[in-house]
């Protein structure tokens, strides 16, 4: 696997692998800084049944050097808080904190609130992982809101991807360098 420097964007499609690798980025990082602290952000809501299943997956899959942290909307807050010179912060992920951002009618702020990350981003003293989803590949959406969060989330993903050092694509299971 390959390391990263101080920031690194996982994007892929649903399913790709890319929170896998992202963790694994993230625990090698904490590694390499001698086993120093790791830190979740978690942009998920649990609305439903299935989607409360998935953030316990996800949950299971990290072990006890962990520290949890939530924050579906305020998160560059969040990144500043946790944020240690010696430590790593996974953000899983930005699509779902874009989505947060429409559905909590903050969609208008949009704007300033990605200014925020890529702020946070810039000033982070650790190291920094970050997912997102890649949802522009696919059909044209067939309604306005789901255009929109399209739009939102392809021009937040190229935002951020100019301002990380790194930036993997995971596809199947197998992922690309692609910056960095």
């Amino acid at each position: 696997m390959q390391g990263f420097g101080k920031t690194v964007l996982v994007t892929g499609g649903a399913r790709s692998g890319k929170s896998r690798h992202a963790q694994a980025l993230a625990e090698a990082g904490a590694e390499a800084a001698g086993g120093h602290a790791l830190v979740y952000i978690a942009t998920a809501q649990a609305f439903d049944g299935e989607m409360t299943d998935r953030i316990a997956r996800h949950r299971s899959e990290r072990d006890e050097r962990w520290r949890t942290v939530e924050a579906p909307l305020a998160l560059a807050a969040a990144i500043a808080e946790a944020d240690a010179p010696d430590g790593v912060i996974l953000v899983d992920c930005l699509t779902l904190w874009a989505s947060n951002l429409m559905l909590a009618e903050a969609e208008a702020d949009a704007e300033t609130a990605i200014a925020a990350l890529l702020d946070a981003i810039g000033r982070v003293t650790g190291r920094l992982v970050l997912v997102t989803n890649e949802v522009g590949m696919g059909i044209v959406p067939d309604n306005a809101m789901a255009r929109r969060f399209r739009d939102l989330a392809g021009m937040l993903n190229q935002r951020v991807a100019a301002t990380v050092e790194t930036v993997d694509l995971a596809v199947s299971g197998l992922t690309i360098r692609m910056k960095g």
